[in-house]
């Protein structure tokens, strides 16, 4: 399965612009043997909406999204979901003309300069779901940080995780490094959940979050198989071997007694308790 990744900026609100480049993206990636593109968060549409005078929201069933893999390779892509009555961050799976897949962001950030909660709803589920190449889910940047949605993801047999992200750096003061945590994290998801993680992120700028591109691939075993450079635009091919992630699985089966029924009756419990 080769995977191009789509490190690219986008320009807010510019919903046509960045399509047109999204179809130039995936143009190229198709005359590169490209099985797969990935895209950023949002980068239909850009991160700071409230700064926008209207709504430029797209349906999951838009056929511009559709016609992404007219040019052969499957696409995820970052949008603003326009789901009638309320709004998504979302990234849809296209494969053959068609939306395979919509993932809504579960954990919407209100910190900083990450108010998404003003401009979101949150997803309400999480499904790992079965593409040509390979049974596959997204977790959109913040979801990743939640340390059950991965292994959740896992246990219902994703063996390539997608993760669209807009990773800012330095935004305040004392901040955390944002590139460090992000690489630390990648690696504590691949080693656990072993599977092939594939972390996309945006360049380019928006008020005062400068995107740090840096994104990479990383295999069963937490190895680094690509990397694309930091904070410009570019676009890097890596091949996966699917069939790697049964062998590591085996080899060490860290997933096989997940004892759902222990993570059921300690979260009823917490709920009991008052925690939700």
């Amino acid at each position: 399965m080769r995977i191009a990744l789509a490190q690219v900026d986008c320009v807010l609100g510019d919903v046509t612009g960045n399509l047109d480049r999204a179809h130039d993206t995936v143009r190229e990636a198709a005359a590169r043997g490209a099985d797969l593109v990935v895209f950023p968060e949002l980068s239909l549409h850009g991160y700071a909406l409230g700064r926008l005078p209207g709504d430029t929201s797209l349906a999951a069933e838009d056929e511009r999204l559709n016609a992404l893999s007219h040019h052969g390779p499957d696409v995820l892509v970052g949008l603003h979901e326009d789901g009638r009555l309320r709004r998504y961050n979302s990234a849809s799976y296209v494969a053959d003309g068609a939306v395979l897949h919509t993932h809504r962001k579960l954990y919407l950030p209100n910190y900083l300069e990450w108010e998404e909660r003003k401009h979101f709803s949150p997803g309400h589920t999480l499904r790992a779901f079965e593409t040509a190449h390979a049974r596959v889910a997204t977790l959109i940047c913040n979801d990743a940080w939640q340390p059950m949605l991965p292994w959740l993801a896992a246990q219902d047999g994703a063996e390539v995780l997608l993760v669209p992200t807009n990773s800012a750096a330095g935004l305040a003061p004392g901040a955390v490094d944002t590139v460090v945590y992000w690489q630390d994290l990648l690696l504590n998801i691949a080693r656990l959940q072993q599977c092939w993680v594939v972390f996309v992120n945006r360049v380019g700028a928006e008020g005062k979050a400068s995107f740090w591109g840096g994104s990479r691939v990383l295999d069963p075993w937490g190895q680094v198989a690509a990397e694309a450079p930091g904070r410009e635009e570019s676009l890097t091919l890596v091949d996966l071997d699917v069939r790697a992630v049964r062998r590591r699985r085996r080899e060490m089966p860290l997933l096989e007694e997940a004892r759902f029924g222990l993570v059921q009756r300690e979260v009823h419990r917490l709920m009991q308790e008052g925690v939700d």
